[in-house]
This record gives structure tokens, sequence and C-alpha cells, in this order.
């Protein structure tokens, strides 16, 4: 893995710049976590007795991006890549026969209408509501990073069995 593959965070700006250059360091994070694996290895349940594969959490973090940029902060009503199925699970962690080319394309296009979003909005006091709930663009930049934090520690973990490449 290479660190030069992502976007280095703004270490002295404002609060709107840091908060979306760390995000984007997250996501580029995530991407560098999955270059150069082969379709079997992105969907390898590589960390038992967890389910989690590389490819289900591209796959989650896409519906992420979607629930809170483009629905909670946008307004749009997009519904989800990976719907419920019979069993009323969620399918982004369903991965076995997976599109792995086409899932990337999903969470890289979302991230690209997210950044649009939080891009044209006009403070981070900006607002969206989800269930009568309200919550600050501001808010939901801060809850992404810590999601993308987190989930890149299992990538991390995930990364090492499969291939036995560490990083940062």
């Amino acid at each position: 893995m290479i660190d030069e593959q992502r976007t280095r965070p703004v270490l002295m700006g404002d609060e709107r710049a840091t908060l979306t250059s760390v995000l984007q360091w997250q996501r580029d994070t995530l991407m560098m976590k999955c270059a150069g694996l082969s379709d079997e290895q992105l969907r390898r349940r590589a960390v038992a007795p967890s389910e989690l594969s590389l490819l289900g959490l591209v796959r989650h973090l896409a519906e992420v991006e979607r629930g809170w940029f483009l629905n909670v902060v946008g307004g749009e009503d997009v519904r989800g890549y990976f719907p419920k199925n019979e069993a009323g699970e969620w399918t982004a962690f369903h991965v076995d026969d997976a599109d792995v080319a086409g899932s990337f394309k999903i969470w890289e296009d979302t991230c690209a209408r997210s950044r649009a979003i939080v891009d044209a909005a006009e403070s981070l006091d900006v607002n969206g509501s989800y269930e009568d709930q309200g919550y600050s663009l501001h808010y939901v930049l801060a809850h992404m990073i810590e999601e993308y934090a987190r989930h890149n520690g299992h990538a991390d973990l995930l990364r090492q069995a499969i291939d036995g490449t560490t990083g940062e």
C-alpha cells in the first residue's frame, strides 16, 4: 500500500476544509486498503468468525454515504443500493455473487455526489433530517469521519489477513 495514494488532510485551515479533507483521507484509506487485490480477495471473509469483507465494507459505506449525505443533508429520496432481502437483512455485506467493479463504481459515484452536496452547502450549519430528527452538516461530517475510521480499522485487519500487507 502506498501512502501517497491518499489526499493529505488540511492541517491549518478552517473547520470545513479540515473536516472535508479528513473525511476524504478516510475514503482514500479504504481505497488504499482494497488496492491491488483480486475480486476473490475483496470478497474474502478473512477474519473469522466475522462475516466482514473488504467488498462488504465498500458496499456498506456506499449505503452510509447515500443515507447521510444524499438523503439526510441533500433531502433526496435515494433508495438503498443493496436493499434488504426476504429475511429483512441488508445485503451490502452479502458479497458472494456481488459485482465488484459495479460495487466500487456505486461507492465512488456516491462519494462524488456527497462531495457535491457538501460543496454546495452554505455552511456547516445546514440542517437535514431523518425520521423527525434533525442533523447539521457539521454533525454528519464528524459522524462520517468516525464511521470510516472505525471501518478502516476493520479493513486493516482484513487486508493483513488476506495478504500480510500492513500500513496506516
